[in-house]
């Protein structure tokens, strides 16, 4: 049997109630393609490793998404991880019921081609030649940093990824008052020089 991390069944006990069959079906999946796959949680939500990261799984308020970490050097019979896919929605489109998933044996084939990259060293092209966009901080975002110095000060410490965690979680907001509670929320957090995921960091 896999590693099972009891943090990941927190996870899908606390996910809404169509995208808890869906998590459990894809964790399913990623063990019988992989019994020795190990579960952790990772920038938030469930990922599954074996000699690296193979794939992860999230939740969102309507959708569900399944990504491959090495989703390019994957062989894509089926068209599953192309390119022209937005990554934000995970490589198998959002995913509202098990109904909109591959069938099984496509899926544990794709995990297992996965697994077996990671089994034989098989790296992702470096990226250091690609420049990283430059991050637009929303201007009611920068008042609230500059009103708290230590704020700005640890904003400006943060990585690039830390950076873009926070940003896009503002972004995502569906209402302005959904915004402005998350920036109040993001204040505190990163005054205590704590990251987006702090609470899902060991």
């Amino acid at each position: 049997m896999g590693k099972f991390d009891n943090r990941i069944d927190i996870y899908i006990d606390n996910a809404a109630v169509f995208a808890q069959p869906i998590l459990n079906h894809l964790r399913m999946l990623v063990h019988e393609a992989c019994p020795e796959i190990i579960e952790t949680i990772k920038w938030g939500f469930p990922h599954f490793d074996y000699k690296g990261t193979v794939c992860s799984m999230a939740a969102f308020k309507s959708y569900c998404a399944f990504s491959f970490w090495k989703a390019s050097l994957l062989p894509d019979l089926h068209h599953l991880t192309g390119e022209d896919k937005p990554q934000s929605m995970g490589h198998l489109g959002k995913i509202y019921s098990v109904e909109d998933l591959p069938g099984d044996d496509v899926l544990i084939t794709y995990i297992q081609n996965a697994v077996i990259l990671n089994k034989e060293g098989i790296k992702l092209p470096k990226k250091d030649a690609l420049p990283k966009l430059n991050l637009q901080v929303p201007d009611d975002f920068v008042e609230r940093l500059i009103k708290v110095p230590v704020a700005g000060i640890n904003f400006e410490k943060f990585s690039y990824s830390q950076k873009k965690d926070y940003l896009e979680w503002f972004a995502e907001a569906k209402t302005e008052a959904t915004k402005n509670k998350r920036m109040d929320n993001a204040l505190e957090w990163i005054t205590e020089g704590k990251s987006r995921n702090w609470k899902y960091e060991r």
